[in-house]
């Protein structure tokens, strides 16, 4: 079993749910007292949150390269940055240390190119559904057309997500919203609906939406796993 290298904190409320997910994935493959080889870095949210909403993404690509240079000294075999909107900073990231990143963006393509979807709709912070890195590589890599909602509606996910769900602050009133809104990207042509903020799947799941729901949390640590017991290959080369 490889040891997979996690940097969290962004929030730890996803990064508790990846080390529960890769645990109870290790425990379904291998059985018996069988957990993950794991090691996470976990760094401190409020300063990575203040440079996100600075644009001073270059410092924030300074402490997550520093902690993946931690992982690897620490031995992990390869790593995961557990947040989608850090992405962002994925190959400056990965290019500072010899062990390969598992970028989230590619175990979502991955797994929605198995699924035969063509149009998605995304949601996340403004970060992740604005800019070109996260779904700039969906359309590149796996032909996928993304679809984002319009301007007030990201105004409103991406005010849950730091308000509420990274304080571990679950309203039905938000949920509501998010369904709402996922119905708006239904009726645009969406096939599946992915959780493209490793928050989300607190809030809303299948159960809010009449097209499948992919959540990249999930997606993400199983991938992990899977790597780790050498069940796929390496992390995808440009």
């Amino acid at each position: 079993m490889k040891t997979i290298g996690l940097i969290g904190g962004m929030s730890w409320e996803s990064s508790a749910l990846y080390y529960r997910i890769i645990n109870e994935r290790v425990r379904e493959k291998l059985g018996g007292l069988h957990s993950s080889r794991s090691i996470l870095y976990s760094v401190d949210f409020s300063e990575i949150e203040e440079l996100q909403h600075s644009g001073r993404w270059d410092e924030t690509t300074e402490i997550l390269a520093e902690a993946a240079g931690s992982l690897e000294r620490a031995g992990a075999h390869f790593f995961l940055i557990c947040t989608n909107t850090m992405h962002i900073k994925a190959d400056e990231i990965e290019a500072r240390v010899q062990i390969p990143l598992l970028h989230i963006a590619d175990a979502t393509g991955e797994r929605l190119r198995a699924e035969g979807l063509h149009r998605v709709g995304l949601l996340g912070t403004r970060f992740t559904m604005e800019k070109d890195f996260y779904r700039g590589r969906l359309s590149d890599r796996y032909a996928l057309d993304v679809l984002i909602p319009p301007e007030e509606d990201r105004e409103i996910v991406h005010r849950v997500i730091y308000n509420e769900l990274c304080r571990g602050v679950v309203n039905s009133s938000s949920r509501e919203a998010y369904r709402q809104i996922i119905k708006g990207l239904v009726r645009r042509g969406a096939e599946g609906i992915i959780l493209g903020c490793t928050e989300i799947g607190m809030l809303v799941g299948q159960q809010e939406s009449l097209v499948p729901v992919f959540d990249t949390t999930r997606i993400h640590a199983s991938a992990a796993v899977d790597l780790a017991l050498d069940e796929q290959q390496g992390p995808s080369s440009p």
